[in-house]
């Protein structure tokens, strides 16, 4: 029989439940409360004593102490112990170098300079299907976010199908969606198919409709080594800088081809980025890149928190977020203790699947932040800015498809994607297909191809933009 005094266990159970009943009652308010008329209660505040009863529940995961920071989570700014934690929440090695290993060198680098090639015919040919001639790995030069030396990859396929004149190429950013490196589909396609290949990487079948045609396909990795998902400033850089390599790679073959990108959902995200930086970053590369289609693209990531917060997509959401805190260091330190368990997790590796069933938590993100209101915090405001890449025209012409009944990227995002770069004066088309997400991935996507292969050939672009 216990005496007065509490057992720890049972004290440390009290507290939890304590913990669990605020989260309930705060929920409950929350939902019929909200903080503003113009924001859904999935996004507002929690009670704020809840980040302290929960750290005061969660202990802080170990975070191994290190003497010198790798290279790859130095940033300039930021305390030891905070790199610390950017470096555990980090993917984990491959055991492949190509993938792995940062050069020490970057700084003597151009952005789009070749480190290391691979020949990968071998393990690609089974997996693309449509028959290659070649399948290069290339590894070059980038930058990341902040605009610091990184390093990048991507595998350029070459059809057997003849093609008259300068081959055509086209830049398919698949949408990768995943925390692993080993889920990029330059791993699938240096290793073969495995656990860790994405769906995502052969359906639609983008590329092997484009092999057919006599086009060559680069399939950059465009989460960039950090796997910083959704973060397009990034993936953005990593695609123009595998078309740089790939140019410097076989100038006779593709020094003066025609180059036409194309992406869904978080494929989107990086032609977007790209789209909108080329004409700043890689400006040699603007005469030849000849349009741009983005389908199902998570353009506004202060809507994205609203549809995606505490629900189904809740998974989706926690990997993006994650993504791109492995670049946007200040992000970090909002984590709290339940949070850094699950960053440094075996999760930190997880592809898309994974990610997809880890929506049936609903979990929160208030529940991971110290903050009580990360939604309006400075932290998120700047992040809301960036991200949006809010001002930049896209010069290459662009075609929008969306599905009209899109729950978790609402369409709204995509009109006004399309009503900012008519505003800045692009070529853009906006078209909308009857269905959701998954459904207008492949019943969209047929006529978006179509419009690339017309851009190939030399026709010009339609612009749907009102005058």
């Amino acid at each position: 029989m216990m005496g007065r005094r509490s057992h720890p266990v049972f004290l440390r159970c009290r507290t939890a439940a304590t913990v669990l009943a605020t989260v309930i009652v705060a929920a409950t308010l929350a939902a019929t409360a909200g903080t503003a008329a113009a924001d859904p209660p999935n996004v507002g505040p929690v009670p704020p004593q809840l980040p302290h009863l929960i750290n005061g529940v969660v202990p802080a995961p170990s975070v191994p102490q290190l003497r010198t920071i790798p290279l790859r989570a130095r940033a300039a700014g930021f305390d030891h112990r905070i790199l610390e934690l950017r470096e555990a929440v980090l993917p984990s090695p491959t055991g492949d170098p190509i993938f792995d290993r940062w050069p020490d060198d970057l700084t003597t680098m151009t952005p789009g300079e070749i480190i290391a090639t691979r020949d990968v015919t071998a393990t690609a040919a089974p997996v693309v299907t449509t028959p290659i001639r070649s399948a290069t790995l290339v590894k070059f030069r980038s930058t990341d976010a902040t605009d610091n030396p990184t390093f990048g990859t991507a595998t350029i396929l070459v059809p057997r199908v003849l093609y008259r004149g300068p081959r055509p190429v086209v830049v398919n950013n698949v949408p990768i969606d995943s925390l692993g490196t080993a889920c990029n589909p330059g791993y699938t396609l240096a290793h073969g198919l495995s656990v860790a290949t994405n769906v995502t990487d052969l359906l639609p079948p983008t590329t092997q409709l484009a092999l057919s045609r006599g086009f060559a396909v680069l399939i950059p990795d465009h989460q960039g080594p950090r796997m910083a998902y959704a973060e397009p400033v990034v993936a953005g850089h990593v695609v123009l800088d595998a078309i740089r390599a790939v140019t410097g790679l076989d100038r006779e073959s593709f020094g003066a081809s025609r180059i036409a990108m194309t992406g869904y959902s978080g494929g989107a995200i990086a032609t977007n980025g790209a789209a909108k930086l080329l004409n700043t970053y890689a400006p040699e590369l603007a005469g030849r890149v000849v349009g741009a289609t983005l389908g199902g693209v998570p353009a506004d990531f202060r809507m994205l928190a609203r549809s995606m917060n505490a629900n189904l997509a809740t998974g989706f959401f926690h990997a993006a977020t994650l993504g791109i805190a492995r670049e946007r260091t200040e992000m970090l330190s909002m984590a709290n203790a339940f949070a850094r368990w699950l960053a440094t997790s075996p999760l930190k590796n997880v592809c898309t699947l994974p990610v997809v069933l880890a929506g049936g938590t609903f979990w929160p993100m208030q529940l991971l932040s110290t903050d009580p209101d990360p939604f309006h915090s400075a932290v998120a405001e700047h992040i809301y800015r960036t991200t949006s890449m809010p001002g930049r025209k896209s010069v290459v012409p662009l075609y929008f498809y969306q599905g009209t009944y899109e729950w978790w990227i609402p369409a709204q995002g995509a009109r006004n994607l399309f009503a900012e770069q008519c505003r800045l004066g692009a070529h853009a088309v906006h078209h909308e297909v009857f269905g959701e997400h998954v459904s207008t991935a492949l019943l969209g996507f047929g006529d978006a191809l179509d419009w690339l292969t017309r851009r190939l050939q030399g026709v010009p672009a339609p612009n749907g933009c009102p005058r």
